[in-house]
């Protein structure tokens, strides 16, 4: 069988646009995961790295979006060059062979580093965007469903004799609903 020029394409949610990634690229397979960077459990990435043979090239748009910590980075890159594939990243102009030079890998440590280190950042301005709403007391999560006088009616309910099976079943809600308006959840 031929060599094949296989692509991994990984976009973070469905709102992106994946189709932009290795386009204009002719690909003989292509394999698309819309899930987040710092995982590595990516079902169509464990199919791809599956799939993938000897003399193959596998194509990433950037590093970032085949591995976004160095070491996850580099274990793939030596395990895919040692199995005979080669593995090409556009943005970053780098190609690895397994015939690679000290500055081709001291570059995707760089690049590699870079790519953690933009998640690490990103995940510590999400974490001071949290705390600074909490602190300003703003509301996080799903707006609540229920009113105050929702709640006031499940009280009445409940105070006229009502169980909570029943005040769920007036009401059209969940019993776990009432449960949490009554402040009957154990914490």
């Amino acid at each position: 069988m031929s060599s094949q020029i296989v692509g991994y394409i990984r976009v973070s949610s469905v709102g992106q646009n994946a189709a932009r990634q290795l386009a204009g690229i002719k690909l003989d397979k292509e394999f698309v995961d819309t899930i987040t960077g710092s995982t590595m459990e990516r079902k169509n990435l464990a199919a791809c790295l599956a799939y993938i043979r000897e003399g193959d090239t596998l194509i990433v748009d950037s590093i970032d979006r085949l591995a976004r910590n160095l070491q996850d980075l580099q274990e793939m890159v030596n395990s895919l060059v040692k199995k005979g594939v080669s593995v090409k990243f556009i943005k970053e102009n780098l190609t690895f062979t397994g015939k690679e030079d000290a500055l081709a890998m001291l570059m995707l440590q760089m690049m590699g580093a870079f790519a953690e280190f933009e998640r690490n950042m990103i995940r510590s301005r999400q974490k001071e965007g949290i705390d600074a709403a909490k602190k300003a007391g703003k509301h996080l999560g799903r707006p609540a469903m229920l009113t105050e006088s929702d709640k006031a009616k499940a009280q009445k309910l409940k105070n006229e004799g009502y169980n909570v099976t029943q005040i769920a079943g007036l009401m059209r809600i969940s019993r776990g609903s009432v449960y949490k308006m009554l402040g009957l959840l154990k914490k």
